[in-house]
C-alpha cells in the first residue's frame, strides 16, 4: 500500500505530525519519527505494529483509539489536551505524532474530514488555552481544539 507522507502541523513552536505505519513499513516510520524529533506516538486507530522498536528509541506509544471517521470521545480529548499540556510545557520544540492506519480520517489532512467531524468541531468549545514561554522568553498562548 502507498503511504502518504507525514504531514507536519504547528502552532506557535509546538510541532505535531500525523503519520501512519505497520510492522512492514516500521523502520522508515522509525527513521521519520526520529527526524522530526518525535518523543511520543498517540495512535488514534487499532494497533498495526508491535511497539517494542519504536518505544527502545525512546518513543512513548499511547494508544486512544477511535472509530474512523468519527469524533474522539469526551476522555480522548481530554487526555489530548493534558498530554499537550504537559509535554509542550516540558519542552515547546517537541513533537508529538498521531497514527492513524490511512493518515486520513482521524488525523488532520486537509480534505479528509467528513460531515460528522465537521459538525462535532463547530460545536466544539476549547476547554483550555496551553500557555508557554517560546525560545526567546516571550509567553505565547494557543488555543487547544
Amino acid at each position: 500500500m502507498n503511504r502518504p507522507a507525514p504531514v507536519e502541523v504547528t502552532c506557535r513552536s509546538m510541532r505535531f505530525i500525523t503519520q501512519n505505519s505497520t510492522n512492514a513499513t516500521l523502520s522508515k516510520f522509525i527513521e521519520e519519527l526520529k527526524k522530526y524529533g518525535v518523543t511520543t506516538i498517540v495512535r488514534v486507530c487499532e494497533a498495526t505494529y508491535d511497539t517494542t522498536l519504536v518505544e527502545k528509541e525512546g518513543i512513548h506509544v499511547l494508544d486512544w483509539p477511535f472509530d474512523d471517521g468519527a469524533p474522539p470521545s469526551n476522555q480522548i480529548v481530554d487526555d489530548w489536551l493534558s498530554l499537550v499540556k504537559i509535554k509542550f510545557r516540558e519542552d515547546p520544540s517537541c513533537c508529538t505524532a498521531v497514527d492513524c492506519v490511512a493518515g486520513f480520517g482521524r488525523t488532520p489532512r486537509q480534505g479528509a474530514f467528513n460531515s460528522k467531524q465537521l459538525l462535532y468541531l463547530e460545536k466544539y468549545h476549547p476547554k483550555m488555552w496551553l500557555c508557554f514561554k517560546d525560545f526567546s522568553g516571550h509567553r505565547n498562548n494557543c488555543c487547544i481544539q
